[in-house]
């Protein structure tokens, strides 16, 4: 009966799925440990708006945005400067 429903060919289908639902339990654990907008705690939802800018910077500023900041926005940039100065790369 397992044989008829996983195949090797929907292995690929398991893996993004996996690599899909992963992502998003991590977006919601930080979102609900980290974001200063989110209150779980019944004390700091009776508080009202909190004004705390520094934990919201905080937030904002994770370690991937300060890898990237610096960085040129392109995927492949070997393959973008070989194609758009066609002079420089021979």
């Amino acid at each position: 009966m397992a044989s008829r429903w996983i195949r090797p060919e929907v292995y690929p289908l398991f893996a993004a799925m996996g690599v899909a639902m992963g992502i998003c339990g991590f977006q919601l654990i930080r979102n609900i440990t980290t974001n200063p907008e989110v209150s779980v705690n019944k004390a700091r939802r009776a508080s009202g708006v909190v004004e705390n800018f520094e934990e919201g910077v905080k937030y904002a500023d994770h370690r991937l945005r300060k890898y990237v900041r610096n960085r040129s926005p392109e995927i492949m940039p070997s393959i973008n400067s070989f194609f758009s100065n066609p002079e420089r790369s021979n």
